[in-house]
């Protein structure tokens, strides 16, 4: 009998990226003091390698790549590690210092090392990456907000995350409430190669007596690539949008939630503001900067999903706190609001549908191991009349996005919901606005069905939502969270204050960007559009009132 069924998946200990995991082979890793800047600041690489020297390159990424900065034989250095650098940061000396000159334009940098590895006759390469901040967010037309706190929590380089690090016995399974900024990023996270499997499979037909299979852990394997390397990152989510937008000829301006947390005026003047891929993480304060810019008159279209945890983030020292099980996090007793949990607990007082009309405890899973296998991988059409899906020629009941592209897969986002007349209905009663429009949906589950006695692992056991909901409502699940865990992907807006939002609640949306999906494509660009020109009308009043008023 199998006492300990391994859903998740345990990272072997070789995946792991730590110091010293290989003695003996050659290392190299590095990563910059902060991850967002603005022309005229130095970023400040640190570096640690066995190697007597690594060269660097800085490439602008986007629809057109451009290298803007080289150097070579750059002199190595072993630094020296904490065991706990995952947690408390690398906190490694200086290696390269780089002065941000007006030849790098504001945009995202891909930080390219290298070096050669003799004994083995090949050449390392690692990377990591900065953003530079236009000076000022009306320069653009979108501020793409990069997911940085979902990055932090499954990034495992040092052999933790907010998923597993600590060990349990016989394998490293418990999460690490702790993971810093300030070391390297996973393998996979920032680049990757072409044709790299997603989490969510894209089987256009799944037979009777099919077993799941998780190609991308398997493939992790195979090439020494982090096991959570498509959970989070721009070569995931934000840089097949930027790409896609570039084309399109939007300016895409970027930003992250450390801006979000630390500057809660980073927003004002953006047209609009988007969101894209896996943005599983927030804290109170990223919610306070964008919710107060909403309601301003701002404009958020959100291409993303798996809205839950509540995290604190400490800028000074560049850790992430989230203890996942609330009963664990010491500020319970003293401010339970702030309590690192899932947004929808009653102590918090916060659904996160207030902020984006969806919560990813009112979605969750589709096409992912077990989760809906046979899904359409698309979202059916319920108001066929929305501006959003203007020159789609789509009708009621159409789906779109379906297998093999899979636009409504992985983890997704939903609310409770009712149905009139044969059109879907937000009851409001997790936060969800009552003004909220729903315009699409897919069949989701909080997770899938172990029908194979252990033997097949399922990456997002439905069993687990058990305990995570044990956590989240101590003195009981509410009637509209009972059940078997049935939700939906949605495709939703919403007005809120003098600003409105859209939201496509599923982390693979990029991917139907990427193939130039018809459907995915002209819904993107009339949202932005309505919102970009939306967005500069409300920019210029607000300036005019500003200007009056003085």
């Amino acid at each position: 009998m199998n006492t300990h069924i391994d859903y998740a998946w345990s990272t072997p200990r070789g995946l792991v990226e730590r110091p010293d995991e290989y003695p003996g082979t050659t290392e190299l890793w590095g990563y910059s003091d902060r991850f967002a800047y603005r022309q005229g600041e130095q970023v400040d690489l640190r570096v640690h390698t066995t190697a007597p020297n690594f060269a660097v390159e800085i490439i602008r990424e986007g629809a057109r790549p451009e290298t803007v900065f080289t150097a070579s034989n750059v002199p190595g250095t072993r630094q020296k590690t904490p065991a706990d650098a995952y947690a408390t940061g690398c906190d490694w000396a200086t290696s390269l210092t780089i002065d941000l000159t007006e030849e790098f334009a504001p945009g995202y940098y891909l930080v390219v090392f290298r070096t050669q590895d003799d004994d083995h006759g090949r050449e390392i390469e690692q990377e990591s990456f900065f953003i530079v901040r236009p000076q000022h967010p009306a320069d653009v037309d979108l501020l793409l907000v990069h997911a940085t706190s979902t990055m932090l929590a499954y990034n495992d380089w040092g052999g933790g995350n907010h998923y597993r690090g600590l060990p349990d016995g016989d394998r490293n399974d418990i999460p690490s409430p702790y993971s810093s900024m300030r070391r390297p990023i996973a393998r996979g996270m920032l680049r990757k190669p072409i044709g790299a499997p997603r989490n969510a499979h894209t089987d256009v037909s799944v037979p009777i007596g099919w077993e799941p299979r998780h190609p991308t852990y398997e493939w992790a394997w195979q090439r020494g690539y982090s096991r959570h390397h498509n959970d989070a990152g721009w070569a995931n989510y934000e840089r097949p949008f930027t790409i896609w937008a570039e084309e399109q000829g939007y300016r895409v301006g970027h930003i992250t939630q450390v801006e979000l947390h630390a500057e809660p005026d980073c927003l004002n003047g953006a047209a609009t503001v988007v969101i894209v891929g896996h943005d599983e993480y927030w804290s109170w304060e990223m919610r306070d900067t964008l919710d107060a810019y909403v309601d301003a008159g701002g404009r958020l279209a959100r291409f993303g999903g798996n809205y839950v945890w509540q995290v604190r983030l400490d800028v000074e020292t560049g850790v992430q706190t989230c203890f996942k099980d609330p009963s664990a996090d010491p500020l319970r007793a003293t401010d339970p609001t702030r309590v690192t949990t899932a947004w929808d607990a009653p102590e918090i007082g916060r659904p996160g549908a207030e902020t984006m009309g969806l919560t990813g405890l009112g979605g969750a899973y589709i096409r992912y191991g077990s989760a809906v296998p046979r899904g359409s991988g698309g979202f059916t059409v319920y108001r066929e009349d929305h501006w959003a899906l203007d020159g789609t020629d789509l009708y009621y009941g159409d789906v779109f996005g379906q297998a093999p592209l899979c636009i409504a897969a992985f983890e997704v986002d939903g609310c409770d919901y009712t149905f009139r007349h044969g059109l879907p209905y937000a009851t409001g009663a997790d936060g969800a606005p009552e003004n909220l429009e729903i315009v699409a949906m897919s069949p989701a589950v909080s997770g899938g069905v172990d029908r194979w006695g252990g033997r097949v692992p399922i990456g997002a056991p439905a069993a687990e939502i058990e305990d995570l909901f044990a956590g989240i409502y101590p003195d009981g699940i509410p009637s509209y969270r009972q059940g078997r865990g049935y939700g939906a992907a949605m495709v939703v807006s919403f007005t809120r204050g003098n600003g409105e939002v859209f939201c496509a609640g599923t982390t693979d949306w990029p991917y139907g960007l990427a193939a130039n999906d018809p459907f995915a494509t002209t819904i993107t660009r009339n949202v932005l559009d309505k919102f970009i020109a939306a967005g500069r009308q409300s920019g210029q009043a607000q300036t005019k009132n500003v200007k009056e008023h003085r």
